[in-house]
């Protein structure tokens, strides 16, 4: 159990944290999607989509975690743990809704996808970051255990993923004409996604509790 220095510096941390998502978010949407409308790429646009509910997940995270900063009482607190709770439950089924649609679209449609070197920057320096921070994310909520966190945290780890999917997508595209399989390799995040969405909306219903253990994983 985390004591209150503990758990206020772990609020903290997390509030830095969320504001670098959402400047990185801004500049990655924006890069993305003029970047996959440039090359025709649906994988492109969607990872940059991705960006824009990442984007919004942080602003919903930043605002929660302030209000706790803030000295706020504990029952004002648990209102706004379930407030946000309930968005980001409703920004990872946008997004897992978003994942099929857009690659079950490609797939019908035989979309293929036009070589971005912007994408591809924007796309490899994700797949830096983006574990990079979703681990200082984890490790923030070890001692804050907010269930609306761990949603974010899915939101930061499946930007990592659509990254490297992006890459490996638009190098087989190229290399060997192998296109589609970028859209199977995309529609297989859903084994990992679905899940963390199934707990958001557990806990956003208040069936579901936090715990130090589930976010250790």
């Amino acid at each position: 159990m985390a004591t209150a220095a503990t758990r206020g510096a772990a609020i903290e941390r997390g509030v830095r944290l969320e504001v670098a998502t959402i400047a990185w978010m801004v500049a990655e949407a924006l890069l993305a999607i003029s970047a996959g409308v440039a090359a025709r790429s649906v994988l492109l646009t969607a990872f940059g989509f991705d960006s824009v509910i990442e984007l919004l997940s942080g602003i919903v995270l930043w605002r929660r975690l302030k209000f706790e900063a803030k000295g706020r009482s504990q029952d004002g607190i648990e209102r706004m743990e379930r407030t946000t709770a309930r968005i980001s439950a409703v920004l990872l089924i946008l997004l897992c809704a978003y994942v099929v649609v857009s690659s079950l679209g490609g797939l019908l449609v035989g979309l293929k996808p036009e070589v971005s070197i912007v994408g591809i920057a924007v796309a490899a320096t994700a797949l830096l970051v983006m574990p990079l921070l979703a681990m200082a994310k984890k490790r923030a909520n070890r001692d804050i255990g907010s269930a609306s966190l761990r949603a974010d945290i899915a939101e930061t780890i499946t930007c990592a993923y659509l990254a490297a999917v992006t890459l490996v997508g638009i190098a087989l595209s190229s290399l060997l004409g192998v296109w589609w399989l970028q859209y199977i390799a995309a529609i297989a995040l859903l084994i990992w996604l679905v899940p963390e969405t199934r707990e958001a909306l557990e806990a956003a219903a208040g069936g579901h509790h936090e715990t130090d253990s589930r976010i250790e994983d």
